[in-house]
């Protein structure tokens, strides 16, 4: 088992990079809600909205064979 695709951005595919980058991007609008001092209705639901999002495709990613890359010449 290849753990760099999980934590290299290089190895993962393009579901996990959305989702890290969701991810990211929530906690910035987090923080942001935070020192404003406002609160949004399930607005936590989105942390869990990416880490599954995020396990779906890392097990896709496991499943895809090495020449699986559907490149376009």
């Amino acid at each position: 088992m290849n753990l760099s695709k999980i934590y290299d951005p290089r190895q993962m595919n393009s579901y996990q990079f959305v989702a890290a980058t969701g991810l990211v991007m929530t906690l910035v609008a987090h923080l942001i809600l935070v020192l404003l001092g406002k609160t949004v209705k399930n607005f936590d639901a989105l942390y869990l909205c990416w880490l599954v999002f995020f396990s779906l495709g890392t097990i896709a990613n496991y499943r895809s064979k090495p020449g699986d890359d559907h490149h376009h010449h």
